[in-house]
């Protein structure tokens, strides 16, 4: 399943919820503590995402937006299961 998110580094806390509406439509919201530096927000996003999902971090992989704030992120497991928490988490 691909699920679209926006990215808030440099947060308090890691978390995952919340419902940002951007210009190509709405994405989960992921705030991280880790900086916009060397990958590391991209692996703490991919970190908390797959606790949020209950998926191991092996089964998240990020499919775009390396660079910026908009991610397109794979979530491998049972659809059903994972369209469920994502729109718990969207609300």
């Amino acid at each position: 399943m691909r699920i679209s998110v926006r990215v808030r580094p440099g947060a308090r806390t890691d978390s995952v919820g919340g419902c940002w509406a951007g210009p190509r439509g709405s994405a989960l919201l992921v705030t991280v503590r880790a900086r916009a530096v060397e990958g590391a927000a991209n692996t703490a996003v991919l970190a908390a995402l797959a606790e949020a999902f209950g998926l191991r971090r092996s089964e998240v992989t990020l499919v775009s937006g390396a660079r910026g704030r908009d991610k397109v992120v794979d979530l491998d497991g049972d659809e059903a299961v994972l369209a469920v928490r994502h729109t718990a988490l969207l609300s």
